[in-house]
């Protein structure tokens, strides 16, 4: 049987069923289909022995085709293809290579056995999409690894490698050599054993006498993580379901909660975010016949906060860093705080001793600029001032060898100006990390008027090697982040002045899904940081500024907007901060009232969402995925809304248009004033438009 996407040949008595639908080989319906009338006719085949599914290019089956989610699905569907291979009375295996994701997985569950190379991963990673696997993964895997294992592995998304897999009883064998030969042995040998081939719905030893108790209570835990989304608890249900119901009951009752997940509006939200993410790769003349330059070793100039976690970022992503401070002192102790991380990392159990050791080594410091000169790309990570930078860029562009890119990690600053300071602009670039450095996903990749597209190139190439998520975004104050996130906070003192405290603010965010409120973050950051960027800018808030004043920097002194115990995280209100605000509202003769959640968030959002289409309007960012994508990576804007561009399209840019015109004739406030873009939006025309 032959078609584009699926292939059958024999080994002897052994068929060998490939797919070939790169460059995943997802499983739509143009596989489902030739899949099926294989399987049909192997079924009838009696001289057909053995079974191997097996695929071409570089991974095995890497999920369902996405794209088909929400629509009417045509037969047939994974679960009709896995019903009948699981009815094959030969033995059937599953050749894993690359990785085996989500459907891809649920087929290789449907065979007896799974074999595969080293290097494979395995994983169930629906919830990420706001799903759960929907074609008897919930069911099927506690079958083969436990229900303790199946619920990390489902409830997380995160694959496993194939040594685990094999250790926790999800793969048969791990092979060296040919896969495809090593597999057609497999089955040869199962075949000539003559015994019987187990179907995994069959297999129930190791969900036999689970404590169910152990199980809801780590189910639990689990959901207080999940942070109000939905899939990770619909998860955890579903594989209860297949400990405690008959097979069949299970398998149906797994069905109706995708078919509820699919439908609902945190599935839509995610699986925008996941094609968002895909898109903020494409840039406008930076095209794949673009090459990025090669990149070898990474300076680091800057041994503080930032640039050690850029350090970090760097040598976990395999790139060698020489880390440059101006004096001994600055770098031993900017080498000694990435020791210390490392050494968490550690006790924690997600680094070993040996890949500390090995990332330490990475790290070469020095207090000489001219050992940057074998860099193939420089990061400037140090203070936020446009002279300081001046003097680093002067510094930079005699040291550079000639195609070094030099970067800057600027929030907020004109990356064109930084660029003058150069006698090679089109080598400069914005590499806007987020703190820490080592854990954010968000790279702001700033492109300044004569940024190279090949450095663009890299830098995209860079953020995918270290991990990160990259957003190619336009010169302004503050890019995309830092200029919403200062359009958000325009309020923050008028609400506290008007009537609400900081815990009225935060508790408002976090029942809308924010991880923490916009006070206890910035008492985690340091309220510094403003005071230090409001004081360049010639501006002040009273509150904030009085507080820094007085020494309240946040965490890090103990006292903020909150207090903190000492060696504790958890904010409590304290009496001085409201005694304060209460004092500035009467010198000001403003009349406190109850300010209801609702308000707090019109306040807040709808500001920053106006200066997202203003951001739109003026093309610092090319699409609103790519604002969506900044926020949720960035700020911690709750994945279940997609992101605040998505959120908007959700309530509607005529609603949020109208309550900004409420507020502005309200308050009379510039921040409140719809934008051009919003009107155009709410008007139904394009975001470029008018």
């Amino acid at each position: 049987m032959m078609s584009q996407t699926v292939t059958v040949t024999r080994d002897g008595a052994i068929a060998i069923v490939t797919i070939d639908n790169p460059p995943v080989n997802a499983l739509g319906f143009n596989v489902r289909a030739p899949l099926m009338e294989a399987l049909n006719a192997i079924a009838a085949d009696r001289s057909i022995a053995g079974v191997v599914i097996a695929c071409a290019g570089r991974t095995f089956v890497a999920g369902a085709d996405i794209t088909e989610f929400g629509k009417p699905l045509q037969s047939p569907e994974l679960r009709d293809l896995i019903a009948v291979l699981e009815a094959i009375d030969r033995p059937t295996v599953a050749a894993i290579h690359g990785t085996a994701l989500g459907g891809g997985l649920e087929l290789a569950l449907g065979c007896h056995f799974r074999i595969a190379v080293a290097s494979a991963r395995l994983g169930l990673p629906e919830v990420k999409l706001g799903l759960l696997p929907g074609a008897g993964g919930t069911i099927r895997l506690p079958r083969l690894v436990g229900a303790s294992k199946a619920l990390s592995m489902i409830v997380s998304g995160t694959p496993i490698s194939a040594g685990d897999a094999l250790a926790t009883g999800l793969v048969d064998a791990v092979v060296d050599g040919d896969l495809t030969q090593g597999a057609i042995a497999f089955a040869r040998q199962q075949a000539a054993e003559g015994g019987t081939y187990t179907a995994v719905r069959d297999r129930a030893d190791r969900i036999a006498g689970v404590d169910i108790a152990a199980f809801d209570a780590e189910a639990a835990a689990l959901a207080r993580k999940a942070r109000g989304l939905e899939a990770p608890v619909a998860c955890a249900q579903s594989i209860r379901n297949g400990l405690t119901m008959d097979f069949d009951a299970a398998l149906a009752a797994e069905r109706a909660l995708f078919k509820t997940l699919v439908s609902g509006e945190q599935s839509r939200a995610q699986r925008h975010l996941f094609f968002a993410e895909r898109e903020a790769g494409k840039v406008a003349g930076v095209g794949k016949d673009v090459a990025p330059r090669p990149i070898a070793r990474v300076g680091v100039v800057g041994a503080g906060t930032m640039g050690g976690g850029i350090a970090m970022a760097l040598v976990a992503g395999g790139i060698p860093v020489t880390l440059v401070e101006t004096s001994r002192e600055a770098l031993d102790r900017g080498l000694a705080s990435i020791a210390r991380n490392f050494d968490v990392s550690v006790s924690r159990g997600s680094l070993t001793p040996d890949a500390r050791d090995a990332r330490m080594a990475m790290i070469s410091g020095t207090t000489d600029f001219g050992d940057l000169a074998e860099s193939d790309l420089i990061i400037e990570a140090v203070f936020e001032d446009i002279d300081v930078k001046r003097e680093v860029f002067s510094r930079l562009d005699d040291v550079a060898k000639p195609g070094a890119i030099m970067a800057t990690n600027t929030s907020y600053l004109d990356v064109n100006a930084i660029a003058s300071f150069t006698r090679r602009p089109s080598d400069v670039v914005g590499l806007h990390f987020f703190s820490p450095a080592n854990v954010m996903k968000l790279l702001e990749i700033v492109r300044a008027d004569r940024t190279a597209p090949d450095v663009i190139a890299t830098a995209l190439a860079l953020a995918r090697r270290i991990g990160k998520v990259p957003v190619v975004v336009g010169v302004c104050h503050g890019f995309v982040g830092n200029r919403m996130l200062q359009a958000r906070g325009a309020e923050s003192e008028s609400l506290l002045l008007e009537g609400a405290s900081p815990r009225d603010v935060d508790r408002a965010f976090a029942e809308f899904g924010w991880p923490m409120g916009p006070f206890e973050m910035t008492d985690l950051a340091g309220l510094d940081i403003g005071f230090r960027n409001r004081k360049a800018r010639g501006q002040r808030a009273v509150i904030a500024d009085t507080l820094c004043e007085r020494g309240r920097l946040g965490q890090k002194t103990g006292k903020g907007f909150y207090r903190y115990e000492a060696g504790s995280r958890t904010p409590i209100e304290d009496p001085e901060v409201q005694t304060l605000i209460e004092d500035i509202a009467r010198q000001r003769g403003i009349t406190r009232r109850a300010i209801p959640a609702s308000e707090i968030i019109e306040r807040t959002l709808y500001p920053m969402i106006n200066e997202g289409t203003k951001i739109l309007g003026e093309g610092i960012a090319a699409r609103a995925s790519d604002i969506d994508i900044v926020w949720v990576n960035g700020y911690g804007f709750p994945i279940a809304k997609g992101g605040p561009m998505f959120y908007a399209e959700a309530v509607g840019y005529r609603a949020i248009a109208e309550r900004l015109r409420h507020w502005h004739a309200l308050t009379g406030r510039d921040v409140f004033k719809p934008s051009e873009t919003i009107d155009a939006l709410a008007s139904g025309q394009s975001a470029r438009s008018g």
